[in-house]
């Protein structure tokens, strides 16, 4: 039976975060968007309560937004509010999304605190009790990220990986104030303070939120909290091509948005110190690349292709690059990951991030040589400036550093 008292009423209209009534309000409101989860809804309630018991007893709630799941997930959730008094339980049937489900959730919610966590058991619950002690810091979002000291993946796929890094990297490129705001935008595992998105009208699409919430929020510190993002166990996956499209739709309608000033007028920390030694390296690399350049490519010595004597030139320097910035510009990070595995994982970071500026490198310098300037060494120097840019940009926003499972 759908009893008023264990089901919730869907909001309707905008997607726009309310203030609180009266003086009655919790610490934290939990959202735990569902879709097909039937078999790990009863233990994701269990273990949530069990760790939120332990740090804030009776000052939060629990919120299940489930998507009309075929398998019945709301009602099986729904059957556990006896149990647990702190959960809430939203059906939907005419809205399907996991964003409009989290904001759907917080608009009902009584906590001074707003969060979100997977109903899949992939986000540790134990991180909870962190994220809440960096919003009590003072901070007014605090992520979960794979990123950052302490975080990682189980066992994603070479594939996977990869599109996550990819799907980052083009964010950079379009929202790059956005996004390089947190090492992981991609999260979905993440706590805000009410206020930081109260009266703000979202406009969320797919499955990450947290974009929406840094664009258009009024959000000035930013607390990470490392996670490993664990394999589920039951279900099955949610992760589609149509998620990929659905983000790269939601960069764009960002980037396009009348509404992202706000989200683009926080300033940035920029780390001049580390952009020199950066730059320093960089220019050791420049002497290599020409030496290497002008042995393969010079008509008095070995007379190879232009193209073929730049594609050696340049990944000769990209290794001298890597061993000095692992020694120098980065070494606070790599002096505490010695081991050669990863030293290995950041080459191969390194060197990928770097093959895609080779690769903007060769256009550079064949489309200077060709139709600007006939010299292949001022040609070529352009095209180093314009890839060092691109290396130095990405490589600080995606960071200097491994995540293993510990």
């Amino acid at each position: 039976m759908e009893s008023s008292e264990t089901l919730l009423t869907v909001p309707t209209g905008t997607l726009k975060i309310k203030d609180l009534p009266g003086t009655s309000n919790l610490c934290l409101s939990l959202v735990i968007p569902t879709y097909k989860e039937r078999d790990n809804i009863q233990k994701v309630i269990q273990i949530l309560t069990h760790t939120l018991d332990e740090s804030i007893p009776g000052d939060y709630e629990l919120i299940v937004v489930d998507d009309d799941s075929p398998d019945l997930t709301w009602k099986v959730a729904q059957s556990l509010t006896q149990e647990y008094p702190q959960l809430r339980v939203m059906r939907r049937q005419q809205e399907r999304g996991l964003s409009s489900a989290v904001i759907r959730g917080w608009q009902v919610a009584k906590g001074d605190i707003l969060g979100v966590i997977d109903g899949d058991l992939q986000h540790p619950p134990e991180v909870l009790t962190q994220l809440l002690i960096k919003i009590a810091q003072g901070a007014d979002l605090a992520v979960a990220s794979r990123h950052v000291d302490g975080g990682g993946v189980s066992s994603w796929s070479v594939v996977r990986r990869f599109l996550s890094r990819g799907a980052q990297v083009l964010g950079l490129i379009l929202l790059p104030r956005v996004l390089s705001r947190v090492s992981d935008p991609m999260s979905g595992y993440f706590m805000i303070r009410r206020h930081s998105i109260l009266g703000v009208t979202l406009h969320p699409v797919g499955y990450k939120i947290l974009l929406e919430v840094i664009a258009r929020g009024n959000i000035q510190n930013i607390s990470e909290v490392g996670y490993v993002f664990c394999e589920r166990k039951e279900g099955e996956s949610k992760v589609t091509w149509k998620q990929y499209l659905e983000y790269l739709h939601h960069l764009i309608r960002l980037r396009l948005s009348t509404g992202l000033l706000g989200g683009l007028s926080q300033g940035l920390d920029f780390p001049i110190g580390r952009f020199l030694r950066f730059g320093v390296v960089g220019l050791s690399g420049v002497f290599v690349d020409m030496a290497i350049l002008y042995l393969l490519s010079d008509p008095t010595t070995l007379a190879l292709p232009l193209t073929r004597s730049k594609i050696i030139a340049g990944e000769i320097a990209i290794f001298n690059n890597f061993l000095w910035n692992d020694a120098w510009t980065f070494a606070d990070v790599s002096e505490n990951q010695q081991q050669w595995s990863q030293r290995i994982k950041r080459f191969l970071k390194f060197n990928v991030i770097c093959l895609a500026g080779l690769v903007l490198n060769i256009l550079v310098l064949n489309l200077v040589f060709n139709f600007l300037i006939p010299n292949r060494y001022i040609a070529n120097l352009i095209a180093i400036a314009v890839a060092t840019i691109w290396n130095f940009w990405v490589n600080l926003k995606l960071s200097w550093r491994v995540t293993d499972v510990k």
